[in-house]
């Protein structure tokens, strides 16, 4: 088993690192998959000599994964492409940034070459001083040197733009591999379909919504009921039995629609076009598969794109935090068992999270003691997912709402490289904790790569920056284990 599973792991990582930083460092793939397989490795030869009964010590588990994360860091800039050698890799960031939702492929050049001299003036040299404009089917790309702040440049340009063209065009500021910002006018060809039939529009969307949360409210209801004890046998022959479901479907419901509107609110408050929450039931697993919301509008800034990515989480862990603390003072405290998991709402133990063992301590106080699990109230369950989905959300990884959070932290390029890591740590983590493989192979079919602002060069103030530590130090504390000196501190 476990040779298969490094296998798997060293193939995955293989891909990860090809996809995803060949094509910007001259380092060679097979060195930087051997920097980063090297504490699986060894944790694989410590199994092979001891058996799975010994534990490795910890200083062989932190020691070489620092490292390894260390000098891959170093390997990755080392062999870094000089500017010369990334410009192909600019047009096609440039490129990747026209293919907006918000427009249309369009098979004719996008600007006249007669339109090539008002174009120019509007980038005042001593704002954003243009050296050259690439002309592309779906774009066009202007580079230069930035003279002023982003926001100013990109401000003062988009105004010059709007009033030469329009709403011809849409204006993206984007950050160039080589540390020189770069504006890309895409054809806006939506605009003249936004104000179009967007009454019936909203009817529909409502109506889709609402029929989706009474489907889902259904599906959750049959599941929580299951998750109650009632037998599937009984249900058919009484249905009444299907409230016993209610209060794990309302908990549920409650956190993923809060999660979502919390999206929704932030995004109609920065003036994005988005849907209502749409829920997905599922009449198995957990009765759902979540929610999302869909954005019908660019972002604007990266300070947009924060705001929005970070309310959902934040508003989805406030939700649950009561519903959590509340389920576990009703749940009840039995033995630990070989029966119990992370995924194990009948014998759960709650050292396998920091945040779950604190909030575990804090609602049954002495009742839990170090040889206590947990067999869940049904709210409980409900909030333990609320968990779960905030911390799944908080990933640092592409179209995440934390890949979105490290976007508009760090800018897109770091973001790109803070989403491989994360992916690699929790391939390895769940080389330890069976329980991530699940997550860590859903990562590996996320793409890395995350849709631009419209102005994506403008960085974040400080309060949005440390709110941004604090979700990651949230992630962090949900899904690390219970450390032993801590567990001593709180007698568990």
């Amino acid at each position: 088993m476990a040779f298969w599973f490094l296998l798997l792991l060293g193939l995955a990582t293989y891909l990860i690192v090809q996809r995803s930083v060949a094509h910007i460092t001259r380092t060679p793939v097979w060195l930087l998959w051997l920097v980063l397989m090297t504490p699986a490795l060894i944790l694989s030869g410590w199994t092979l000599i001891y058996g799975t009964k010994q534990p490795p010590p910890p200083g062989l588990i932190i020691w070489p994964l620092v490292v390894s994360l260390l000098l891959y860091w170093f390997l990755f800039l080392s062999g870094r492409r000089v500017p010369g050698d990334t410009q192909t890799q600019d047009q096609m960031t440039g490129l990747q940034s026209a293919n907006h939702p918000t427009s249309e492929p369009s098979p004719v050049r996008p600007i006249e070459p007669a339109e090539e001299t008002n174009l120019r003036n509007c980038f005042p040299w001593s704002v954003y001083y243009l050296q050259n404009i690439e002309y592309r089917p779906q774009a066009v790309i202007c580079r230069g040197q930035l003279r002023t702040t982003a926001n100013q440049a990109y401000h003062q340009i988009k105004t010059n733009i709007e009033g030469l063209f329009g709403d011809r065009f849409l204006v993206i500021f984007q950050e160039g591999m080589n540390d020189k910002p770069f504006f890309v006018l895409v054809p806006n060809s939506q605009a003249a379909k936004q104000n179009t039939n967007r009454a019936s529009e909203n009817l529909t969307q409502a109506a889709v919504a609402l029929s989706l949360l009474l489907l889902t409210l259904f599906t959750t209801t049959l599941i929580g009921s299951q998750i109650a004890g009632v037998e599937l046998t009984k249900l058919k022959s009484d249905l009444t039995l299907l409230t016993n479901g209610l209060p794990y479907a309302l908990g549920l419901i409650t956190i993923l629609g809060i999660h979502e509107l919390g999206h929704y609110f932030t995004a109609r408050f920065h003036k994005i076009r988005s849907t209502l929450p749409y829920f997905i039931p599922v009449p198995f697993f957990l009765g759902t598969f979540g929610a999302f919301i869909q954005m019908r509008s660019p972002i604007p800034h990266r300070k947009a794109l924060f705001d929005v990515s970070i309310a959902g989480p934040i508003a989805g862990f406030i939700a649950t935090l009561p519903l959590l603390i509340w389920g576990l003072a009703h749940s009840e405290v039995v033995p630990l068992s070989e029966k119990m998991g992370l995924l194990n709402p009948n014998a759960l133990n709650p050292k396998y999270s920091i945040l779950l063992a604190l909030l575990s301590k804090l609602a049954l106080g002495s009742e839990l003691t170090a040889q206590s699990a947990l067999n869940l109230h049904p709210v409980a369950v409900a909030g333990f997912l609320g968990l779960i989905v905030t911390a799944l959300n908080l990933m640092p990884v592409g179209q995440l709402d934390g890949g979105h959070i490290v976007h508009a932290m760090f800018g897109q390029r770091t973001a790109v490289v803070i989403g491989q890591i994360a992916r690699l740590l929790l391939l390895m983590l769940s080389f330890i904790r069976r329980e991530f493989l699940l997550w860590a192979i859903l990562l590996l079919f996320i793409p890395l790569i995350d849709e631009p602002a419209l102005n994506d060069v403008t960085e974040l103030d400080n309060g949005r920056d440390i709110l941004g530590l604090s979700a990651i130090a949230l992630l962090l504390i949900i899904i690390l284990p219970l450390p032993q000196f801590l567990a001593r501190v709180l007698q568990i």
